[in-house]
Order: C-alpha cells, then structure tokens, then sequence
C-alpha cells in the first residue's frame, strides 16, 4: 500500500510503516532515570536489569489477509536467566537456529490492543542478524488470534494510526 490519508490528523502520510517498535522494554522505565547507567546493560536486542531481570528483543509477524504482506511489532520478552545466558552463548553461531524456543513474558505494551504486558510468548531464534521471532501464546488474547489467522487492511490502517498518533 502506498500511504494513506489518516483518519486522526486528516493528512495524507506518504509512507505506510509496517513495523513499530520499542526501544526499551517496559521494565527499564521503572528504574529511575539517574540510575539506569549503573544498574542496566543494554544493546540493541539485548538487556539486562539489576542483573536480575532478562530481556531479549524479537519480532512479532502478524500476516495481512490475501496479501504476502506482514504487519509487525519489535517488542521486548523477559526470558530465564538460564535462557538469556544461553542466547548469549550462541550469539554468533550459526546453529543458533536449531535452539529450541525460549518462553518468555512479553514486556512492551502495544497500542490498539487490551493489555499485552506480560502475556506468554515464546521466542524462535533466527539465524545470524535477524531477531527472535516471538510467538505470542496468551490463550484468548486478540494479539494471539491475530497472529495465528491475520488481520485486513483495514485493521492494519487502524494499527497504524494508533502506532503513529497514539
């Protein structure tokens, strides 16, 4: 799709993004700002708090109905201890793909949905530079439905302006 007129500014946005994301798990916010230096390691998909709680950054794929197209979400999970160290381990291995899935909690809120904070996922590793894919397996959450049947463009429309608009 090449942009859209939005229905909550009224403009005509020439980009369609079909993915948002989260820089931070929502976890990170609940350090105090002048202590997040000290007290949380972060990269780019990596993170840890207090050295206590592990977060690893992956890729929700929602697929859009008839089309080849995927709408997604970059959101945080919280994984084991033993899961995290794990995925550090293999990082850089190529074989990193075989690793069974990690479950996790899922710790970005996503807007357009009922509450996403801490429902259960689980994280496929991808191969060398790609993100976990996550795999959302909250029974009867809207965001599981969603992944597993797809959703119209419609619904991709309305994700998109919430995402861009709030």
């Amino acid at each position: 799709m090449k942009g859209f007129t939005c229905s909550r500014c009224g403009e005509f946005h020439a980009d369609f993004p079909m993915c948002f994301g989260a820089e931070f798990p929502d976890y990170y916010f609940s350090v105090p700002l002048e202590e997040r230096k000290e007290r949380i390691e972060l990269t780019e998909s990596l993170c840890v708090v207090d050295d206590a709680h592990f977060f690893i950054r992956g890729r929700i794929k929602i697929p859009v109905i008839d089309t080849d197209e995927g709408f997604c979400w970059n959101v945080w999970a919280s994984v084991s201890e033993t899961n995290f160290r794990r995925t550090n381990e293999i990082w850089n291995e190529p074989e990193r793909m075989n690793d069974p899935a990690y479950f996790g909690w899922l710790q970005t809120t996503l807007p357009g949905y009922p509450e996403t904070l801490n429902i259960q996922t689980m994280l496929h590793t991808q191969e060398i530079g790609i993100i976990p894919v996550v795999e959302i397996i909250e029974e009867g959450h809207v965001l599981t439905q969603e992944q597993q049947t797809g959703i119209t463009w419609q619904r991709v429309t309305e994700l998109v302006e919430i995402a861009m608009h709030g």
